[in-house]
């Protein structure tokens, strides 16, 4: 029993530590790929994506009837067909002088900084120029990034106008949050999962939607027409008409004046709540992915208000990282060799009890490396010093216990208990200093102090409850495992003098 738990210990060890040096590779589409979750690196050593977004200072142009409203139709019409039908042109700057000031350019940085958390970028930087109202961001680079960057520059102006009229009947001041949710579609027509954006309104948008979803209805007017019959000496003349003619009023629904849908309601919406379709049903992953990136970008840019200034996306460059991959790894060898010849010491100085404790640290050290990735921990150069310092910590930790250890003549389960609870005791009580800086740093807004605080409070946590759990099991038994040879070989001894 003691064999088969020991060597279970051990497969689990090599395990994890095959998978957290080398990896999980799967056949997908012809090629082998890592089902391992990568590192999350920060920019100073991924590099990142430095985006410039500048005041939009262009015009547009719109046309209007002599009633004032605007035509959408007349786009191909030249200025003497315009001047016939009485249709005039008005340049419209994007951003009026009234709304260039301090104040907005303020609130858009902030709508900004909102849409980033809400998209999942925890480490950026967002710099103002109070004067021109441009705004710098810097984030890092990963497959996110070109969707990022696409919901930076959306103003985010939201509108339900009448169709035919143009009038504004609800915008951003009606919406309380906007959300994606997807379920299963199994009509005949289409199967799969559907992907919906679900828009909330407040109070006083939800009375809006209900008067809107009364009046703009699906609704047929039938007209039936019958003339007076005439009667003559030669013949009866009937004539009879019916006509039916459907009459329906539609909304139009708009983000940043671009049309998203023109419909009318089938009934009454008394939830406050829209869900409208993105894309259709399908059970194709990438698809299916790809809907849902569309509503959560519309879901971000609504949830978190419109920007009251227009921009445009000026600059858009990739900044590389000074740290090289090259230099990354001639880190990592070094401090692998230095790891490896502090083991052999172990080994040498402890013997079976250092061997056991040498295979206890490499797990700790795998498990630590995959627990940084799936915790999305961001690693930057000053984190690389935190999970040396915590392999560190781990070897202090280890050499206290294996010297009480070998202090004693007969090690048995009292006295490795006594022993762990008196390293732990010694060992934590004197890292109290550290634990408290290394909490005051993961609440750092500046990244390579947040990298370093994340890396070692997962660091000194998996200290203390890996070598409670594993450290102390493997050496339980061991201990026991020799002791038990022990008193085979004196009953063996004690046999033989008998005879």
């Amino acid at each position: 029993m003691k064999k088969i738990k020991l060597l279970t210990i051990i497969l689990g060890i090599v395990l994890v530590t095959m998978i957290a040096f080398f990896g999980v590779y799967v056949p997908v589409q012809n090629r082998m790929e890592d089902k391992v979750k990568d590192y999350s690196y920060a920019m100073d050593l991924k590099g990142g994506r430095n985006i410039r977004l500048t005041v939009d200072t262009s015009t547009d142009t719109k046309i209007k009837d002599a009633d004032g409203n605007e035509v959408t139709d007349a786009d191909n019409l030249s200025d003497e067909e315009l001047a016939e039908k009485g249709y005039t042109k008005e340049e419209t700057a994007s951003n009026s002088q009234d709304v260039l000031n301090e104040d907005n350019y303020k609130k858009s940085k902030e709508i900004i900084e909102k849409r980033l958390k809400a998209l999942g970028v925890d480490n950026y930087v967002t710099k103002l120029d109070e004067e021109t109202g441009d705004i710098l961001v810097e984030i890092p680079e990963n497959d996110n990034t070109d969707s990022v960057v696409s919901n930076l520059g959306t103003t985010g102006k939201f509108e339900i106008v009448d169709s035919s009229t143009q009038e504004v009947l609800m915008d951003n001041t009606d919406i309380k949050s906007a959300r994606v949710m997807y379920g299963s579609n199994s009509s005949t027509t289409s199967r799969g999962t559907a992907v919906y954006l679900d828009i909330e309104f407040n109070k006083d948008g939800k009375d809006k939607l209900k008067n809107i979803s009364s009046t703009y209805t699906n609704s047929s007017n039938t007209t039936n027409t019958t003339d007076n019959t005439t009667n003559t000496e030669n013949a009866d003349n009937t004539t009879s008409d019916d006509s039916s003619t459907e009459t329906a009023k539609k909304i139009t629904m708009k983000i940043d004046d671009e049309e998203i849908m023109s419909t009318s309601f089938d009934e009454t919406i008394e939830t406050g709540r829209l869900q409208l379709s993105v894309g259709t049903a399908t059970t194709d992953t990438d698809t299916l992915q790809n809907y849902i990136n569309q509503a959560s970008s519309m879901a971000v840019v609504l949830d978190n208000g419109n920007m009251p200034i227009k921009y445009t996306v000026d600059t858009n460059e990739y900044i590389l990282s000074d740290v090289t991959q090259d230099e990354v790894n001639i880190i990592a060898y070094v401090f692998i060799g230095l790891a490896a010849i502090a083991l052999i010491v172990l080994i040498i100085r402890y013997r079976t009890n250092g061997l056991v404790n040498a295979f206890s640290y490499i797990g700790l050290a795998s498990l630590f490396l995959l627990l940084l990735r799936y915790a999305n921990v961001v690693i930057s150069i000053e984190g690389i010093f935190g999970i040396a310092i915590t392999l560190i910590l781990n070897y202090i930790f280890v050499n206290k216990l294996l010297s009480k250890l070998k202090k004693e003549e007969k090690v048995d389960k009292a006295v490795i208990n006594i022993a762990f609870k008196e390293t732990y005791k010694e060992f934590f009580i004197r890292i109290i200093p550290i634990c408290i800086a290394v909490i005051t740093f993961c609440f750092m807004p500046w990244e390579p102090l947040s990298s370093f605080g994340m890396v070692m409070f997962w660091g000194i946590a998996l200290i203390a409850i890996y070598n409670i759990a594993i450290t102390n099991l493997l050496v339980r038994v061991k201990a026991s495992k020799k002791e038990s040879k022990g008193g085979k070989v004196k009953d063996g001894k004690k046999q033989a003098k008998n005879d």
